[in-house]
């Protein structure tokens, strides 16, 4: 028997991109960590995030089958020379131009040493499928992974150990048992976009967390800084929420949609949200409201990245993604 399906970060489309699927205690669980195949079709697999590598024009986006292509031009993209594992990738960060991490399924951690071109494993699980679907890193040193059911675990030796955090239950709840689908830095303060509406924020490097209730009872998947205290966090519906004091109060921001939003970038003075449904909204305003629009194709993007924005998608890299 097994539990039944759960989102996964940032996506929402009819297969939820990818099912995180856990095994009852006790059953057996046959998997085996196998190298990611070479495929020529790489580029049109579906993706789940994407980030540059530092403060260069390299960028890395992670998908389905431990799928990994990297870009130096933002236009042609190649696969990753080595990934050790087939599980869906659900997130990435870099510390710099030459360090990274990408989180995903069976409680995989990866790293890469040299921009993304080669991947060890970190951390795997294969008892239960309890899925990373965020990463994020402070430098090469400090990193914070979370994902399904309230999983979150540090390191501070670049990933050669982690440890796990044990959250209290949230307001009004006998357990932490929440999905934790995002996470993102605004100044010293990193925060989590959560299912009901909750943003967790930690001001100590991911030691410990406070949970921030932004008065939604749907799912946030997604976040962005636009100073160190003011953010924005999206999600189910076509929820924005924003916030100039650190997460303490938050105002509801018209998105301009009931598509889900997934992802968030900026380019020069404007905000670029995503989202199902082939929409993108942006805003001129510093996010207290967004226009949107909706791609002919209607493709569900998962995730967007750049100042000149790339689209992020189940069908791969949209280069085109404000045309």
């Amino acid at each position: 028997m097994k539990f039944p399906h759960h989102m996964l970060a940032c996506i929402g489309i009819s297969l939820m991109t990818s099912v995180a699927v856990a095994q009852q205690p006790g059953n057996p669980v046959e998997l085996k960590i196998r190298q990611a195949r070479q495929n020529p079709f790489a580029s049109e697999k579906m993706l789940l995030a994407a980030t540059h590598a530092g403060d260069t024009d390299r960028i890395v986006a992670v998908g389905d089958h431990g799928t990994v292509l990297v870009s130096d031009d933002g236009k042609h993209f190649h696969q990753a020379r080595s990934v050790p594992v087939r599980s869906t990738l659900t997130s990435v960060s870099f510390a710099d131009t030459k360090n990274g991490w990408a989180v995903g399924h069976w409680g995989v951690i990866l790293n890469t040493n040299d921009g993304g071109e080669t991947w060890a494993l970190q951390r795997s699980d294969t008892t239960v499928d309890r899925p990373f679907f965020a990463v994020h890193f402070m430098d090469d040193q400090h990193g914070v992974a979370a994902g399904l059911w309230s999983l979150l675990m540090t390191t501070n030796d670049g990933g050669k150990t982690w440890n796990e955090v044990k959250l209290d239950p949230p307001p009004e709840a006998k357990k932490a048992d929440r999905n934790l689908f995002g996470i993102f830095r605004a100044g010293n303060s990193l925060f989590i976009p959560a299912e009901r509406g909750l943003v967790l924020r930690s001001d100590d490097q991911g030691l410990t967390w406070k949970y921030l209730e932004t008065g939604y009872a749907g799912s946030l998947w997604c976040g962005i800084a636009l100073s160190n205290d003011t953010i924005l966090v999206g999600g189910l519906r076509g929820t924005i929420y924003r916030s100039d004091d650190n997460g303490k109060k938050w105002l509801l921001v018209s998105s301009g949609t009931k598509s889900s939003i997934t992802g968030f970038t900026r380019t020069g003075n404007k905000i670029v949200a995503v989202g199902l449904d082939g929409v993108v909204a942006t805003s001129s305003d510093q996010g207290f409201s967004f226009q949107a629009i909706q791609r002919e194709d209607r493709l569900a993007l998962t995730a967007v990245v750049g100042s000149q924005p790339l689209g992020i998608s189940k069908h791969g890299i949209l280069v085109d993604l404000l045309k």
